[in-house]
């Protein structure tokens, strides 16, 4: 796992558009639908849209219904933290990003093989970047 990385709220509000503040620092939810990596296909890897962390690979998405992006598995499990949240009534596990602890969404055990696990994640808490298999001297 990576060091902890802090920054400063200012700076967030700064870069971060006000849905992704509310979701990724008030652990807000977006509607379901609505997300911009909902339907998404491209191959390449889902990071921390606060901190530029990878944490999901299009490899482990899947389409659940549920109107979340929705993984089997994190790229790395020490990439993401879990913890209890016993918010609105429910008891849920909620993720969040290890290395700036940004609220990416929930987990449950209702997922597909080979885990079992539904990563639920918020699209507005991702930045997707394309999977580049060229090698570096190829772009010259």
């Amino acid at each position: 796992m990576t060091s902890k990385k802090i920054i400063p709220a200012d700076e967030l509000r700064r870069r971060l558009t006000p849905e992704q503040y509310r979701i990724t620092q008030e652990k807000g939810t977006e509607r379901a639908f609505t997300g911009e990596y909902n339907d998404h296909k491209a191959d390449g890897v889902y990071r921390c849209v606060v901190c530029g962390e990878p944490l999901f690979s299009s490899s482990a998405k899947y389409d659940s219904g549920s109107g979340w992006p929705s993984f089997y598995e994190p790229v790395d499990e020490e990439g993401v933290e879990m913890e209890s949240d016993r918010s609105l009534g429910m008891v849920r596990t909620e993720v969040t990003c290890a290395s700036c602890h940004a609220h990416l969404g929930h987990v449950f055990p209702d997922g597909p093989r080979p885990t079992g696990q539904r990563f639920c994640i918020n699209s507005a808490s991702l930045d997707f970047k394309v999977e580049d298999d060229r090698p570096a001297d190829e772009d010259r």
